[in-house]
């Protein structure tokens, strides 16, 4: 959940059309036509992602007149899918994802079951990466794949740093070889493993 209070706003007059910031958004939000840049107002999230990354400071960003919070009802999906696609993408359904928004994994889990198929349409629907729109790409696209969606790269956009390989990708080979070196790689999955299921565990014993 986010409390969306300001807003991008484009000066023509020194907008050149670059389109460093239409490749930015979290939220495709901006469009470059006719060399400016078109802000959708409704879209945006207020990240300033693209007033920080302007190379001429032709963005800036300005409060609303009409505050809105974006957010999704985890309540109107059974628990038990919310947990199916938090399970399968190894993260704690109460877990804190993003920690400049606070969004929740069952949030994003819930935005995944209303249709949301892409990084892009989570954090329009959740508030998710629309803070530093760095730190929590990862488990985004975890989420996004464990929902049964292919990560697909926008095309010419920045956005997309790739997935990393977590604990339970690690391949046999790599474990081995750097098992002697102070590596615990079978023993963190463990940890995670439990710290993934506690409340899922803890869920299923109240019912």
């Amino acid at each position: 959940m986010k409390l969306v209070s300001i807003m991008a706003k484009v000066d023509k007059d020194k907008c050149i059309g670059c389109k460093t910031c239409e490749k930015l958004c979290p939220v495709l939000a901006i469009q470059i036509e006719d060399k400016k840049a078109i802000i959708d107002e409704d879209a945006c999230r207020g990240c300033a992602n693209c007033a920080d990354r302007c190379p001429v400071y032709a963005i800036t960003m300005v409060k609303r007149e009409e505050p809105f919070t974006v957010k999704v009802d985890v309540k109107q999906f059974p628990k038990e899918a919310i947990d199916e696609i938090c399970r399968k993408a190894h993260v704690n359904p109460e877990q804190v994802l993003c920690y400049c928004v606070g969004t929740r994994a069952e949030e994003v889990a819930a935005a995944l079951l209303s249709g949301a198929k892409t990084p892009e349409e989570v954090s329009s629907m959740t508030g998710m990466r629309t803070g530093c729109t760095i730190e929590c790409i990862q488990p985004m696209l975890r989420m996004v794949e464990a929902a049964g969606n292919k990560l697909q790269p926008i095309e010419g956009g920045h956005q997309w740093y790739g997935k990393t390989i977590t604990a339970w990708e690690l391949s046999d080979e790599v474990k081995d070889k750097y098992k002697s070196k102070g590596f615990f790689f079978d023993e963190d999955k463990e940890l995670l493993d439990q710290i993934v299921n506690l409340k899922l565990e803890e869920g299923q014993n109240e019912k």
